[in-house]
């Protein structure tokens, strides 16, 4: 009956002696996880960057309570600086989420996700400043090249005003400003290869520290100070003297060994004189120029080129244009052209001959149950080939439309991919520039190509006479692999009756 007090206060004694340990070994846990807990972020950050997103998600995850008095709050969750740019994940005022108050900064963590939200265009703004930044360019592009700046340091500009233009492999874009005010700096150079979300120009909205700038350069673009004419004289007397050459050393005879040296050699080849360096000029193509070489040079090494010719009477097209051209453009706002009967006659061929708008697919033939006539149109910075859209269902006027559309952004440059991506049929019109005959290039990954000529009047024999008519010549070049010649010849066959006559295409005959 005596051991049992005993007992207790030694359960007592063991139960205080547990607490007590488990505290400490509780509190020691917690600081070796307080202090470990940032270098095992920068390892994970350093050793495997494709999974930052989820280490963060989990250091995010479990974050108290923004009134707890010990533990520190998340300040910023995203901040999106556009399209293209990073996004900063800010985790805390003092740290990770979840640190104690008085823990120190670590640093904040920049990560790349591949999301599609943004608040501002292009800008990333910070203050006064506003960056100008490379937009996104189209999925299958990724970099382009700096082609020039169209404002230079203390310009002013206004908002979305193109500052800059970025040249790709198939068209150009413009870097617009995000915010009205001054450029304070340029980033980039002309000729940098540069991605999306790269910054390129600083804006400032206030036009604080742009006259600055501009001060200090013109200090420093002085001519330095001319030399005083005392300074002139000390010089040349300096100069040592040449001496005059002796008229007796000139006049003495060359030796006999020199004087054989003097004559060529009667067997020596004379080698041609080529034109000096300097009337040569060196420039680096374009992408788009490098594009357009490289797809054409594949396309000839890759196709069975052929190309069939033909000839057609423009008499009744051109009558046809003369007679309703002034109601066509008072009905539908836009000129009647030769264009748009030739884009009717080409998908009238191509839906007599299928086998011209399919294409070879490694060991398969894909036959294309649409039209989508791609239009060949030549800028002053290379050839682009817009495309019409299921010409097959598009009217005249449409087309007409359309054309003039797509033609004036190309040679404005603001022609986007997808106006030009796709494509099952090409037609390339020579004939604006002069051209007689020609045998164009297939454009892949087609099959054929259509080369229409300039109009000239001809002698022709009609009904027995040689009456003069305004004759074109056609061209088709096509892919042997896939078309053989009796397909392409009744392809420009259909294309000549349709021309000759449009009224087939009223009765589908």
């Amino acid at each position: 009956m005596n051991e049992a007090p005993f007992i207790f206060k030694r359960c007592r004694s063991f139960s205080l002696f547990s607490v007590l340990f488990c505290s400490v070994l509780f509190f020691t846990i917690q600081k070796n996880i307080v202090i470990m807990w940032p270098t095992i972020i920068r390892r994970k950050l350093a050793t495997n960057a494709s999974s930052t997103p989820s280490v963060l998600k989990q250091a995010l995850q479990g974050t108290p309570p923004a009134n707890s008095p010990r533990y520190a709050t998340i300040s910023k969750r995203l901040v999106l600086l556009g399209r293209g740019s990073n996004i900063v994940n800010i985790a805390g005022r003092q740290g990770c989420p979840g640190y104690p108050a008085h823990v120190k900064h670590i640093r904040d963590v920049q990560v790349s996700f591949p999301l599609s939200m943004w608040t501002r265009l292009y800008s990333s703004e910070n203050g006064d400043l506003a960056d100008a930044v490379v937009p996104f360019m189209g999925e299958s592009i990724s970099d382009g090249t700096l082609a020039k700046f169209l404002k230079k340091p203390g310009d002013r500009v206004e908002v979305d005003e193109p500052i800059a233009q970025i040249e790709t492999d198939k068209v150009t874009i413009d870097v617009n400003s995000p915010e009205a005010g001054i450029i304070q700096k340029l980033v980039a150079k002309e000729g940098d290869v540069v991605q999306p979300g790269i910054k390129i120009a600083v804006i400032s909205k206030s036009g604080e520290g742009v006259a600055h700038v501009a001060s200090s350069e013109k200090v420093t673009s002085k001519p330095p100070p001319e030399s005083s004419p005392a300074e002139k004289k000390t010089v040349t007397e300096e100069l040592p003297k040449a001496k005059p050459s002796s008229p007796k050393a000139s006049s003495r005879p060359s030796s006999a060994t020199d004087a054989q040296a003097a004559q060529p050699s009667k067997s020596s080849v004379k080698e041609p004189q080529l034109p000096p360096k300097e009337r040569e000029r060196r420039i680096p193509m374009t992408r788009l120029r490098k594009r357009v070489a490289t797809r054409l040079k594949d396309a000839q090494n890759t196709f069975a080129m052929l190309t069939t010719f033909n000839e057609v009477d423009m008499t009744n097209l051109m009558k046809l244009r003369a007679d309703y051209k002034d109601a066509f453009f008072e009905r539908h706002g836009v000129k009647l052209g030769l264009m748009s009967g030739f884009v009717k006659a080409a998908v009238s061929a191509l839906q007599h001959q299928p086998v011209i708008n399919g294409v070879i697919d490694g060991d398969d033939i894909i036959y294309r149950d649409y039209i989508d006539i791609s239009i060949a149109v030549g800028t002053s910075k290379g050839l682009v080939v817009p495309v019409l859209r299921d010409a097959d269902k598009l009217n005249f006027a449409d087309i007409e439309k359309q054309i003039n559309m797509l033609a004036k952004k190309a040679n404005d440059g603001t022609i986007s991919i997808d106006e030009m991506a796709g494509g099952t049929f090409t037609i390339s019109n020579g004939g604006v520039y002069g051209s007689l005959l020609s045998t164009p290039i297939i454009n892949p990954p087609q099959s054929a190509i259509l080369g229409m000529h300039s109009i000239v009047n001809r002698p022709m024999v009609v009904g027995g006479e040689v009456v003069p008519r305004p004759m074109m010549y056609i061209a088709l070049t096509y892919d042997h692999r896939l078309i053989d010649g009796r397909e392409a010849v009744f392809f420009l066959r259909r294309i000549k009756d349709v021309v000759e006559d449009p009224r087939r295409l009223l009765i589908d005959v």
